[in-house]
């Protein structure tokens, strides 16, 4: 894996501590109140592990004040770690509960504390083969981060994996680091898994992304109706009001079954699919404008969106275009991105908005 953060030579200790430490490093420009609490659960973590190797009485999780009187009591704290864990502490809790803005200089200060911190845990308790490189004070990052809420329920689920591999079982801790590793190299920001919708024994991870998606019915071939007449009863317009099973979903709506359901299930995880290869290329070509017809998709240039919307240019679909100049659209640019959000004309189906998108790549073709 590519080295190409500050803390990966924390890696042979933990993939898990390792990977915090990223996060919370590449969020103290954006995040100062998210990194001084995580940064206070972050040493906590650290101060567990020396216990656990120290053979000491256990402490409660979310009490690092004993933690810290614990080692200072049995002589494992210099006075310069014990200040810093101090002062991560306090800073920490402050964040927790102070509700005015906090500014990068706290955060700044605070992480300079982590490091020295880290760097006696290293040094003390893991390989001599582990060098500690001299502190850097973090870069703004230039790439896309974290949205807050998102960051901050990846913190709590790595910190809840972390002390899940407290536990001494080789297996557990072998998964969670493969994991962390899947993270790191692959993910980007918007696709941490935020809630999951099951059905029948099978489960969707929900991307943050997608957390508040509306649910164009006409996305879901197999499902519109039952789509449009959920919405009717405000339970299926956005992701957000999907619950976490869809078992019973069809009792909100009068002659609809189980087999509804089923089906419902299957398109989402389609949706799903196709809403990450859209992100993904949208991601990748940052500036462009795009028409997607599920996974297709055409680059609008200004030579397209140009184009007028009239018989004479496009063949086969007139009363969609009729429908569409009723709505004062005339030309391609005034297009929806969602192109099948076309087939809620009347008499328009699927295949009516696939022509005029398979004449549109052909005009870009051209």
């Amino acid at each position: 894996m590519k080295q190409d953060y500050f803390y990966c030579f924390l890696e042979p200790i933990s993939r898990d501590l390792a990977y915090i430490a990223k996060q919370l490093e590449q969020s103290i420009f954006t995040s100062p109140r998210v990194v001084l609490t995580h940064s206070r659960i972050f040493i906590e973590h650290i101060l567990q592990k020396v216990i656990e190797i120290e053979k000491l009485p256990p402490v409660r999780k979310g009490m690092l004040m004993d933690q810290v009187k614990l080692l200072e009591a049995n002589g494992y704290l210099t006075d310069e770690i014990r200040d810093s864990l101090h002062y991560v502490r306090m800073q920490g809790n402050q964040a927790a509960h102070d509700p005015r803005k906090f500014r990068y200089s706290e955060a700044l200060l605070c992480w300079e504390a982590v490091y020295m911190i880290v760097k006696w845990y290293v040094e003390v308790y893991g390989s001599h083969k582990i060098v500690v490189p001299e502190y850097q004070d973090p870069s703004p990052q230039k790439q896309q981060t974290y949205d807050i809420q998102e960051l901050v329920f990846k913190l709590d689920a790595l910190e809840q994996k972390l002390s899940a591999a407290m536990n001494p079982q080789e297996e557990a801790e072998k998964e969670a680091a493969v994991t962390v590793e899947k993270e790191v190299t692959e993910e980007m920001p918007g696709d941490t898994a935020i809630r999951t919708i099951s059905y029948k024994g099978e489960s969707i991870d929900i991307p943050y992304f997608l957390r508040d998606a509306f649910l164009l019915p006409q996305r879901f071939s197999k499902s519109e109706t039952f789509l449009i007449r959920l919405g009717a009863e405000q339970h299926g317009r956005i992701m957000s009001e999907l619950p976490n099973s869809l078992e019973g979903l069809c009792k909100h709506v009068k002659r609809f079954s189980e087999k509804n359901e089923a089906q419902f299930f299957e398109e989402l995880k389609v949706f799903i699919m196709e809403e990450k290869i859209r992100r993904r290329i949208v991601s990748e070509r940052p500036g462009e404008l795009f028409f997607f017809f599920k996974t297709d998709y055409i680059v609008v240039t200004e030579e397209l969106s140009s184009i007028q919307l009239t018989e004479e240019k496009f063949t086969g679909i007139p009363n969609l275009l009729r429908q569409m100049h009723d709505d004062q659209m005339e030309r391609v640019g005034q297009l929806p991105m969602e192109l099948l959000i076309l087939a809620k004309y009347d008499r328009v189906g699927v295949g009516t908005v696939e022509k005029l998108f398979e004449q549109l790549k052909d005009m870009q073709k051209s």
